[in-house]
């Protein structure tokens, strides 16, 4: 696929996928989600990436929300369509460790990409919020969810109501965002933390993934349940052995995937 809305790189074992619409602060069309949908399939089948890293060109935004001009035009029935709201889930659910360098303004749709990604790390000016209801629409791909998990009930009532934007320090103090940096620094903070895990079992890092989002959700017997379930699947994997000898020998382990 030609890429017109995005730029796809790879950086050793990184993959990166950047908005790439400054002159309308990288809003987010229906073309821009389709080729992030396939940039992210793309990486998530190459064996050669283990981590994704979202972010947007530019120092202004990471992405502003949805492209206004397409959702003047949405009907009642298109809100039933996967549209954002899918690849979002796509993100969320992805088998690789997913990062938000969040490099500007991220509202909206943007600041919703954001939180399906597993990390967010964000540049000391970035601001994020949900001012869709000045729209008199709701946050519809995953907002008003995905941002009460991630800070509480209460917080996120408050912001999705008022409107409020939030600084990246204030994004931090409530734990949407887990570090702050310069932003001449973001993308090194993003690739230490990439390369954190990288370093770590890649059949892990998936399993991990898959015990926390599915567990969450749930009761906690069935929780422990699905997390011991995953721990039996990764006793029996090479990467287990490698792991515990590589630990024993001293040696850094050189993990497979297996």
């Amino acid at each position: 696929m030609e890429y017109q809305n995005i730029l796809v790189e790879q950086e050793g074992s990184i993959g990166i996928i950047k908005m790439n619409r400054p002159d309308v602060r990288n809003a987010l069309d229906s073309q821009t989600l389709t080729e992030i949908s396939h940039a992210l399939e793309t990486l998530e089948n190459d064996d050669g990436v283990g981590v994704i890293v979202f972010t947007g060109a530019g120092e202004k935004s990471f992405a502003a929300g949805a492209d206004i001009r397409q959702l003047r035009e949405k009907q009642p029935l298109d809100a039933l369509f996967p549209g954002m709201s899918g690849t979002y889930r796509r993100i969320e659910n992805c088998t690789k460790a997913t990062i938000a360098a969040v490099n500007g303004f991220a509202l909206g749709g943007g600041c919703e990409l954001a939180m399906a990604c597993d990390i967010r790390i964000a540049a000391q000016h970035a601001k994020f919020g949900l001012p869709e209801l000045n729209l008199s629409i709701i946050p519809g791909a995953g907002g008003t969810q995905r941002l009460a998990r991630i800070i509480g009930k209460g917080r996120a009532i408050d912001m999705i109501l008022t409107g409020e934007i939030i600084t990246a320090k204030r994004a931090e103090e409530i734990g949407l965002v887990s570090e702050v940096v310069p932003m001449e620094d973001l993308w090194h903070a993003a690739k230490a933390k990439a390369e954190k895990i990288l370093a770590k079992g890649p059949f892990a890092v998936r399993m991990a993934k898959l015990v926390i989002n599915r567990g969450f959700d749930t009761d906690m017997d069935t929780a422990l349940l699905i997390e011991k379930l995953s721990q039996a699947v990764l006793f029996g994997s090479h990467d287990k052995n490698e792991g515990t000898q590589a630990f024993l020998e001293k040696r850094q382990a050189a993990f497979t995937g297996q």
